[in-house]
């Protein structure tokens, strides 16, 4: 039995009192630096397990890495529970970093993202996962929802932001669903850091860093970034009439893969509304330009450019088969001389697409590829995009999504009449009909 009275030394602040009022079972909550956030998470897993009348309850604390699991968060939780050690109501594995209640069975373990096989095959009750920012979206989206899934459990979701990722995408979720609980808390709100010393941070950190770390504003970019958070946020979240755009013209960008990690991605857009892509994995180029020839097929679209870095086979293919595609070199010649080249260009083009009215699908993979690159002035002054390469490096995934859409602004295109339409390979079938790629072909 625990004894009615023991103090775990916690006095939550007013934020932090209102956040364990209004959690739901699925909460994003966003707290600057140094606001107390993870002492939030460790009490609300205690709190859990200590009341909890479920046999056998599991909760638990994720952070980016389990070193930083067992660093920051392992030192606070067991320092929480010692009060309880003393009485005999908890006991603590170091091996394990597990907390086991011995009055109901109920756990609280660690774990870090970066070794997410060992939450593989748990059955969680709860789970907090803390700097989401730098969490694989796969962690939470492959391993532990499938894990609460059982027991029908919660999650929380806490951390300061950080560009366009996982976190982001949750909170933006979470704002705009009565089922789940948001919650967004500034340095000014916490009241966490000594006023003058906020005031002296804010006059030596850059704005955007001071917007980003202490303000949590997810859109605060970089000086340097072409494409802001909050533009594709816009994006993602807008409607276009099909009468302000059924008239445009319909273009089709394809973006073969160059590496085994990379994706092959085929982009349609009619003027303002860029439809759903068609992303795919681990397939050569001869079934890539099948795919593309059903697409033009079922599309009828006025124009198709393919990236001719990695896709000179589809390319070949599909002009083969009777299908006129463009062919687009990234590094070539821009049409415009204020560009380095083609796709510094395109993504400027589509940058200001976006910010004029663009719609796009509301996918986090598409908003992370949109809002990554930075771009730079070269020594002759020519705007010059971000790279691919300098993009991994950078510990980002290629931008396959953002380029596939790109290339539908390669160049201008006039709307094709009925008649043009008509006289595209395939245009005459049923939309459903299973394309064949040789059936063009002379056969003997």
């Amino acid at each position: 039995m625990i004894p009615r009275q023991v103090s775990l030394n916690y006095r939550p602040r007013e934020w932090q009192r209102q956040v364990h009022l209004g959690l739901k079972r699925f909460s994003v909550v966003v707290v600057h630096r140094r606001g107390g956030k993870s002492e939030v998470a460790i009490m609300e897993l205690i709190h859990r397990a200590l009341n909890t009348s479920k046999e056998l309850w599991l909760g638990a604390y994720v952070a980016p890495f389990q070193k930083q699991a067992r660093a920051i968060a392992w030192a606070r939780l067991k320092d929480k529970v010692r009060p309880l050690e003393h009485l005999g109501v908890v006991e603590v594995s170091e091996v394990e970093m597990t907390v086991r209640f011995t009055h109901n069975g109920a756990s609280i373990r660690l774990f870090g993202a970066d070794m997410p096989h060992a939450l593989r095959g748990l059955r969680l009750d709860y789970a907090v996962i803390d700097e989401v920012a730098q969490v694989k979206p796969e962690v939470w989206t492959e391993v532990i929802q499938p894990a609460l899934s059982d027991r029908k459990g919660g999650a929380l979701f806490i951390g300061t932001p950080y560009g366009v990722n996982l976190f982001s995408e949750l909170y933006f979720k979470a704002t705009s669903s009565p089922d789940w609980y948001a919650a967004r808390f500034t340095v000014y709100d916490t009241h966490a850091i000594d006023d003058d010393e906020v005031a002296r941070m804010k006059d030596d950190m850059p704005d955007q860093v001071f917007a980003r770390e202490l303000l949590c504003d997810f859109s605060a970019a970089g000086d340097d970034q072409l494409i802001s958070l909050s533009d594709v946020e816009a994006a993602s979240t807008r409607h276009v009439d099909k009468m302000d755009y059924m008239h445009a013209a319909r273009v089709i960008g394809v973006d073969p893969a160059r590496f085994g990690d990379d994706r092959s991605v085929i982009f349609k857009r009619q003027g303002l509304v860029a439809h759903e892509p068609v992303v795919l994995r681990g397939i050569d180029n001869m079934t890539l330009a099948g795919r593309v020839a059903q697409e033009i097929q079922d599309y009828q679209p006025d124009a198709v450019f393919v990236d001719s870095g990695n896709g000179s086979g589809v390319i070949d293919r599909l002009r083969q088969l009777g299908f006129p595609v463009i062919e687009v070199f990234f590094g070539g010649k821009p049409n415009d001389v204020r560009y380095l080249n083609k796709r510094a260009e395109m993504w400027f083009e589509m940058a200001d697409w976006l910010r004029q009215g663009g719609a796009i699908p509301n996918r986090v993979d598409l908003k992370q590829d949109l809002a990554a690159p930075i771009y730079w002035y070269d020594s002759a002054g020519k705007r010059q995009l971000e790279p691919k390469d300098d993009l991994k490096k950078r510990g980002l995934p290629s931008p396959d999504l953002g380029d596939a859409l790109a290339l539908t602004f390669a160049q201008p295109v006039k709307p094709k009449s009925e008649l043009e339409r008509a006289a595209i390979p395939g245009a005459h079938r049923a939309k459903r009909q299973t394309y064949d790629p040789y059936a063009n072909l002379n056969r003997r």
